[in-house]
């Protein structure tokens, strides 16, 4: 029989609904249940994606003698750490308190008000990799509780002291730019010289920190902090990270070259990494970063497009039970697909060899140095066409086709950076079909959700929602020239300030008036998408300089002088913060006046110009600038001009493409 969770709307959840254990979803209920029958509570999180999640769930959860013991010493709850992340930030941090490096499946022991008291991760069903059986760790765990063992209440009281502590450093705190290029410095020695990335392994994307060193790179002018940039874009674009035959990227790679994934493939990844691969096109005009980007959107449409036109959450690692098979090829399957002239060619270009380049098979990739001609370019696409229609015939990994606000957001700004910066002016429709579902459907009055499938809305939304789908709404704008997303981003973020407002300048995860935790979560730091707050003041800047009114950027300003000192003793993993100050602290803008074809290409050359975070502003006339903006005085009436802008000044108008690229970049090295 189905457990509670066959009425739960997440694919993750309702991977369990069949489980022998009782599971209960978060839920004041399942805490009653638990002061009722005296017994702690067991929570286990996870996601649909991931590979650990499924192993335990089969050795364990499916394991009638195991679901026996959770059902009689613990009420047991199930969560989906993409639908509630302020459930898993919170006993994340419980976890790491506790000295135990965090991943999923999280398995954590609560008392009945929901305190934590100890935890894990993984948990073999039988003792092994160094780990104790899940029985045995049950019966003790359960036995202590029981019992009251002093350490039962000495843990949770230690822990629930560190989750409700902030730490805050005595005495000012001052980060400028010496420190950005300080920190930019450091990053530079702890990156790969061979592979690019972070030095060893796993290797992530790590995205916060290849646009930290870009930003430097503008700063400063060292070209070594753009190649360093750009070798890591390189590195996973050419690896097996990065899925060759259907495009998109992986989470990570194990090994230190990329070419091993872990192959389930997140949203959020490759919208943040389709931003910079547009970037990084618009600064070198590598067929590389064109190629990945058109073809990562073209995965985007073909296997993640949902059908409201909003994006699915990720795919799954596993298919037929086994990782990455989906994605995988010997040498026998590309030559019966291919022919054997056709699939020598293939399989020297992507590495396809006869025993494997990994477990007995290949992982397409293109790491090893082969010169390719145009023309050979043009007859690998067919080929990989062929792959693709033969794998698709494969047993596809399973789909988390929950819509989340945040990781959308984070791509519909991706797109609709990227369509202007590549050209490709339908990814800006793609982004628009996509916001127009969230705004309609995942909101309630002003405020958003947070999830949704199947017609049920986990709401409120949390300021990772708000910080995402304002960002989204502030890109469209910018792409379109339509006020009504800049007026859909000004509501959204009175919604945020009205609800998530912290008392130390920055925002909580959590609404005031979301369902109790323990605590509300406040975190700083960046973890595999960059921080809210952060997102946050790129955002409170932005609409500042969009809207003349000062009220955003002192808002802004109140987060920083809030934040940073938390930021300070760990600057790396507030990257994203730091990315942020680096925009408050140049904050370029590029202001078009006028309309007609010389406007129009203005614009266009405004767009592709290779800077991070500028603000371009189009208007019809410069009446409709801010009284004060320090254009509008130099603007001659009937005349399309740019004008590019820095603090409280504006540069001369600019009538022609050519002068405006040029003062541009001429302003780049003066900076530097």
């Amino acid at each position: 029989m189905p457990n509670r969770l066959e009425h739960a709307a997440s694919p993750y959840l309702l991977q369990h609904k069949d489980n022998p254990v009782d599971w209960w979803q978060w839920q004041p209920e399942a805490f009653a249940e638990a002061r009722r029958s005296g017994r702690p509570v067991l929570l286990s999180i996870g996601y649909a994606a991931c590979h650990w999640c499924h192993v335990m769930a089969h050795e364990s959860f499916e394991d009638a003698a195991t679901a026996s013991v959770m059902n009689e010493l613990f009420v047991n709850i199930k969560v989906d750490r993409e639908e509630r992340p302020e459930v898993d930030q919170i006993y994340m941090s419980a976890l790491q308190q506790l000295g135990v490096q965090g991943g999923w499946p999280m398995t954590m022991f609560l008392d009945a008000e929901g305190a934590p008291f100890w935890g894990g991760t993984y948990f073999p069903r039988e003792a092994k990799y160094g780990q104790p059986a899940f029985v045995e760790v049950l019966r003790t765990m359960a036995g202590a509780y029981a019992s009251g063992d002093p350490r039962i209440a000495s843990n949770r009281e230690a822990l629930l002291g560190r989750l409700r502590q902030k730490a805050r450093p005595a005495g000012q705190v001052v980060i400028g730019v010496n420190e950005l290029d300080d920190v930019a410095g450091q990053i530079l020695g702890i990156m790969d010289p061979e592979h690019g990335g972070l030095q060893g392994s796993p290797k992530f994307p790590n995205t916060p920190f290849i646009e930290l060193l870009w930003r430097a790179y503008e700063r400063t002018g060292r070209e070594r902090l753009r190649n360093a940039a750009l070798h890591a874009l390189d590195g996973m674009s050419e690896g097996g990270i990065y899925d060759h035959i259907g495009g998109g990227y992986a989470r990570y790679s194990v090994d230190e070259r990329w070419l091993v994934p872990h192959f389930e493939k997140m949203l959020y990844d490759n919208a943040q990494i389709l931003e910079l691969l547009a970037l990084a096109y618009s600064e070198t005009l590598a067929d590389l970063f064109r190629a990945r980007a058109e073809e990562t959107v073209g995965w985007l449409q073909r296997e993640m497009l949902t059908q409201d036109g909003a994006f699915a959450a990720s795919l799954d690692a596993d298919s037929e039970g086994h990782e990455g098979r989906y994605y995988v090829w010997t040498l026998r399957q590309v030559l019966d697909a291919l022919g054997a002239e056709d699939a020598e060619f293939f399989a020297r270009h992507y590495d396809i060899v006869p025993f494997g380049n990994w477990e007995g098979v290949s992982i397409p990739n293109r790491l090893k140095e082969v010169e390719r001609s145009g023309s050979d370019d043009l007859r690998l696409a067919l080929l990989r066409d062929k792959l693709l229609k033969l794998r698709e015939t494969r047993v596809p990994p399973g789909r988390d086709d929950k819509v989340l606000a945040d990781w959308n957001g984070l791509m519909i700004a991706a797109l609709a950076d990227a369509a202007h910066r590549l050209g490709r002016p339908e990814w800006i429709d793609l982004a628009a079909t996509a916001f127009r579902f969230i705004a309609e459907s995942m909101t309630r009055g002003e405020r958003l959700g947070h999830s949704w499938r199947q017609g049920q809305l986990v709401f409120p939304g949390l300021s990772s929602d708000y910080a995402a789908m304002v960002r989204a709404a502030l890109a469209l704008h910018q792409a379109t020239g339509e006020p009504g997303y800049r007026a859909q981003a000004i509501a959204w973020q009175a919604a945020l300030e009205a609800h998530h407002g912290a008392e130390d300048g920055g925002y909580y995860l959590t609404a005031d008036d979301a369902e109790g935790l323990l605590l509300r979560p406040e975190a700083t730091a960046d973890d595999a998408v960059t921080n809210p707050n952060a997102l946050i003041a790129r955002n409170l800047l932005r609409l500042a300089a969009l809207t003349g009114d000062e009220a955003y950027r002192a808002r802004a300003d109140r987060l920083f002088e809030g934040l940073l000192p938390r930021a300070a003793p760990s600057l790396y993993s507030h990257a994203g913060l730091l990315n942020a100050l680096d925009t408050r602290l140049r904050g370029p803008e590029i202001v078009i006046v006028g309309s007609g074809e010389r406007a129009d290409a203005l614009a266009q050359a405004a767009f592709r110009l290779p800077r991070v975070d500028i603000v371009i502003q189009r208007v019809s006339d410069a009446t409709a600038l801010p009284a004060d903006h320090p254009a509008r005085a130099k603007a001659e009436a009937g005349s399309p001009a740019a004008f590019y802008c820095a603090g409280a000044s504006c540069s001369l108008p600019v009538t022609e493409t050519s002068q405006l690229v040029d003062l541009v970049m001429r302003e780049r090295v003066a900076e530097a």
